[in-house]
Formats: C-alpha cells, sequence, structure tokens
C-alpha cells in the first residue's frame, strides 16, 4: 500500500490499541471503537491545532500548549467570537475538558470519566448535520469492555492512553489517512466474510480508478460517485491519481450504518473538506439518489455485493434507471440492476468501472436480453478476467467490465488477467507490476496474443452476446510432447535402482536377530514375501 513506510510509527500505535479490545470482542466489533476513539482525537487534535494557530499565529510545539491557550483565551472577552470563528472553520467546537488532550491525562491520572466522552460524542453529532449519529456504533457502557464499571472504564481509559501516542500535530492527512486505511485493510482481513461489505482491497481499487479517471485526470471539479462505498475506500483513490484533488466532488452512498459512519470518518481523516464530500445512509436500489443536486458523474466506481437479492417489483420498469431495458435484473440477483443504476448516473464523456462475478457475462433470460440492449448501444468498452480468491469475503473470480455512456464504435475489449497474481498465504494478491500489465493492455486496445482481443460488434453477435472471456481470449496452454522413448529408458533406470535398492534392504533384514522367537517369525515371513 503507497506510503505505508512513512505511516508505520502510527499504524503500530493504532494497532496497538486493537489489542487491548481484541481479547474481549471480534474484529468487526472492535474496529468501531478503535477507528471511532481514533476518529475523534483526529476531530479533538485537529481542533487544537486550529485554535492556537488563531490565538498565537503559528504551530504549538505540543498540544498540550495548545490547550492551556485555548482554556486562556476562554475566560477573556473575545471567547464568542473565537468560537463563532472556529465553528464556521471546523464545523464543530470542543471544550477544553473534552479535548482528547484532556480526556488522556485524565486517563494517565486515573481521572478519566467516560460519561465525558460519551458528552464529547453526543456534542459533535450534535454540532452539525454531517456528524449525526456518526459515533452511534461506539457503546461506551458494553459488556464487553469487563465486568461493572470500573472495568469497563479502565478498558476506554487504557485505549485512550495507548492512541495518545499517535503523534497527529507532526503527521499530515496523507500519512494519518494511509495509516487508517491500513487499519482497516487489516480488520477486512481479520474479519474475513464480513469484510466484503465495507473493504474493496488496493489492487483492484487502483485498477477500477485508473481505468475510470484515464484521460480525465487534468478536469478540475472532478466529481467521482460509488453507489456501493463501503468504507468509502475506492472514492478516495481517486485523488491519488487526479491533476487537482482538492477540488474533487464525492458521492457516495452505503446501506450498512455502521459502515456508513466509517466511510464519514475515512473521509475526514484523508482530509477531504465538509463541502466536497455528499454521502448518504441508504439503499441503491430501493430509491433513486441523487435525484436533486448533481446527478451524473465524470467517475462511476463500483463494487456491489454479488448476486444480492432485491424485490425487482414490477414498478421498477417505470424507474428512469431501468425502463429503456424493458427487463429487469432477476429477484435473486441484483447485479445487472446496480450496473444499470451506475450507468444511469454516468456522464455522457465519463467512465464506469464495476466489478461482478463472471455469470453476467453469459447467463441468459433477462440478465441476456439487458446485456444485448448495453452491447447494442456501445455501453460496453471492456471486460477485464481477474484473478480469483483476491476479495475476503469470496474465492469466486470476478471481473471488471467498463461501460461509456456514448460513444461511436462498438467494439468491446477482452482482457484476460486471471494468471496476473501472487500466491498469498489467505488472499491472492495483484502487485504494481501486474496492475501495470492491465493498464497496458487497456491502453493498447489491440489483440495480444493470450491476453487480450478486440472484439468487433459482429464477433460479439457471432457469439449471441455472450462475453465469456475464453470465448475471445484464448491462453490455452499447450503441454510439451513426451518422448515416449526417453520415458521408457527412465522407467527401466527406475526399475533397477528399486530392485537395486530392494536387495539391500533384504540383506539386511537377514543380518537381523532376536531372542523373541514371534519377532524372528514375523521377519522371517515379511523376508520370504519379499523374496516371493
Amino acid at each position: 500500500m503507497p506510503d505505508v513506510e512513512n505511516s508505520k510509527d502510527l499504524i503500530s500505535v493504532l494497532w496497538s490499541g486493537a489489542d487491548i479490545l481484541r481479547s474481549k470482542m471480534d474484529a468487526n466489533e472492535y474496529k468501531d471503537y478503535l477507528l471511532g476513539i481514533v476518529f475523534y482525537k483526529y476531530l479533538s487534535d485537529s481542533f487544537l491545532i486550529k485554535v492556537y494557530d488563531m490565538i498565537c499565529d503559528g504551530k504549538p510545539s505540543t498540544l498540550k500548549e495548545a490547550l492551556n491557550e485555548y482554556a486562556k483565551e476562554l475566560k477573556g472577552e473575545d471567547a464568542e467570537e473565537l468560537r463563532v470563528q472556529m465553528k464556521e472553520d471546523c464545523h464543530y467546537v470542543i471544550e477544553p475538558e473534552l479535548t482528547y488532550t484532556y480526556f488522556a491525562d485524565a486517563a494517565r491520572n486515573n481521572s478519566f470519566n467516560r460519561e465525558q466522552l460519551q458528552k464529547a460524542f453526543n456534542n459533535i453529532e450534535q454540532s452539525d448535520p454531517i456528524f449525526a449519529d456518526l459515533f452511534a456504533d461506539i457503546d461506551l457502557y458494553s459488556n464487553r469492555l469487563g465486568t461493572g464499571d470500573q472495568k469497563q472504564s479502565d478498558t476506554v481509559a487504557n485505549l485512550i492512553k495507548e492512541i495518545d501516542k499517535a503523534d497527529l500535530l507532526n503527521s499530515d492527512a496523507e500519512i494519518l489517512g494511509n495509516a487508517y486505511e491500513y487499519l482497516i485493510g487489516q480488520f477486512a482481513s481479520e474479519t474475513g466474510k464480513k469484510a466484503g461489505e465495507f473493504y474493496t482491497p488496493q489492487a483492484v481499487s487502483k485498477i477500477l480508478t485508473k481505468i475510470a479517471i484515464a484521460g480525465q485526470e487534468d478536469k478540475k471539479g472532478l466529481s467521482v460517485y460509488d453507489p456501493c462505498m463501503g468504507s468509502g475506500s475506492l472514492l478516495l483513490n481517486a485523488k491519488k491519481y487526479a491533476a487537482h484533488p482538492g477540488y474533487i466532488k464525492y458521492y457516495g452512498q452505503e446501506l450498512n450504518t455502521s459502515t456508513y459512519n466509517l466511510a464519514r470518518m475515512n473521509m475526514f481523516l484523508h482530509g477531504i473538506v465538509a463541502e466536497n464530500q455528499k454521502l448518504r445512509n441508504g439503499d441503491t436500489l430501493d430509491g433513486d439518489w441523487p435525484t436533486d443536486e448533481e446527478t451524473d458523474f465524470n467517475m462511476v466506481l463500483m463494487n456491489p455485493p454479488y448476486s444480492a437479492k432485491w424485490s425487482a417489483a414490477a414498478g421498477f420498469l417505470q424507474d428512469e434507471r431501468f425502463s429503456d431495458y424493458g427487463v429487469l435484473a432477476p429477484k435473486s440477483k441484483a447485479d445487472y440492476a446496480f450496473l444499470l443504476h451506475g450507468l444511469y448516473h454516468l456522464k455522457s464523456n465519463g467512465t464506469m468501472a464495476i466489478v461482478l462475478p463472471h455469470g453476467v457475462l453469459f447467463r441468459g433470460a433477462a440478465e441476456g436480453k439487458i446485456r444485448e440492449k448495453l452491447l447494442r448501444s456501445g455501453n460496453i468498452y471492456a471486460v477485464i478476467g481477474l484473478p480469483a480468491n483476491l476479495f475476503y469475503n469470496t474465492s469466486i473470480p470476478t471481473c471488471i467490465i467498463v461501460l461509456k455512456k456514448h460513444r461511436d464504435g462498438r467494439d468491446v475489449l477482452f482482457i484476460d488477467a486471471s494468471k496476473k497474481f501472487n500466491k498469498g498465504k489467505k488472499q491472492n494478491e495483484m502487485t504494481d507490476e501486474h496492475i501495470d500489465e492491465v493498464m497496458d493492455l487497456y491502453g493498447r486496445r489491440e489483440t495480444v496474443e493470450k491476453e487480450s482481443y478486440l472484439a468487433s460488434f459482429e464477433d460479439i453477435e457471432k457469439n449471441d452476446f455472450n462475453l465469456n472471456i475464453p470465448r475471445y481470449v484464448d491462453n490455452f496452454e499447450e503441454e510439451e510432447e513426451i518422448d515416449l522413448q526417453e520415458l521408457l529408458t527412465d522407467m527401466k533406470q527406475t526399475d533397477e535402482e528399486l530392485e537395486k535398492t530392494q536387495g539391500e534392504f533384504l540383506s539386511l533384514l537377514k543380518e537381523l536377530t532376536s531372542s523373541d522367537g514371534a519377532i524372528m517369525k514375523s521377519l522371517n515371513d515379511l523376508i520370504d514375501k519379499m523374496e516371493g
């Protein structure tokens, strides 16, 4: 993962915070505590650094110094003006006794009060709609933290002390964002099956983003949309490849509330200002969104849940996202419903990249009709087969489908990247070298033996609009011809060696003796058997 080197110290501190909780609950639960408290520290530290700069026009040497200056200023006559200014700049205000720095000191002096931390969370959530219910998943009174008040409070205090070792004063947003991203990846690895809800492996994210941003890197005010955003990692990749990252507008929707909260935190930790993020907690298929502000985007990136169930109610045939196709994605497989939703929200000159199971390439019935309509309209631009076992929640091989709204041609580029991986302990991994090879094939857009094939519309029509990759890219490796004479010689040599070894073994057996008659009888029986 990029820049992890710079984030190492930060990562080790944050990960040691996980150790405090690991024995008490599983990763899917403790990630909420750890990531939530890290986020509160980020909000508090950022606030103190800003408020110190406003009062003293500079950077504090320590957060304690910033806290002291802030507390002093609040006793003066400009206190209210300072609060108003800070609310405008940060969207929230933290009182001195609710800062993380204050809590960490209290934890070290055994005077930490978790009611105060709960109050701090509530204040943030009520300060601006963008923070609404952000800490809802952190139950500071859970029995999982320990039995009884004191043990629960001690667990939270220990976590606060540990995470306080993370030096956010001297870490830029990129380093903190990468550390957070790395932690999310580690949780995905630990939680296994459940991780598919919130994490797309970095290699897949990179390919999707590089494809969708190609030719748009220099656009100022680029808009990117992920209707199944998980923790927001896929959305945030756009800033790594854009010439003007500060102007990107991020739009995302997520059904799972905990994951939606994680995405909001992730955005802030990567330095994305509130004005540039429009995130929503909702069901992408049940009700269209966004509908009122910007509704189409330069880039659409998606890794939806594979072959999920949805209602497929008849009313959706009147829904503008699906009405052009005459049929709906089947109830048992919402794959094409997600794809059509994304395509509907793509700008006419934009690019969409979506990860789906291979079944979407060849299944018939309603899916076959939708696929044919997309191909006749020239919407499908490329199909890329990925290696199996890349994801934490499924071992099935997947593919990336690249879509465009309006283009002249109807040809489709097929790339077989199924063998471009290194075998990992749990998951297979695609390296940057593998990603570059895929991007090179994508950029060349031509037939390369055993790797890619540029299919004309006629080729696809002849195949009854079946897009199964082996129909177009033949990656069959012929086995070397066997030299029978050489094989017979080898077999003869092996037989001779076996005979010789058996003879030596028999000689050794004949030299063995024992005073036990039963053992000698068994030994002689074995010798007779071998000689017979």
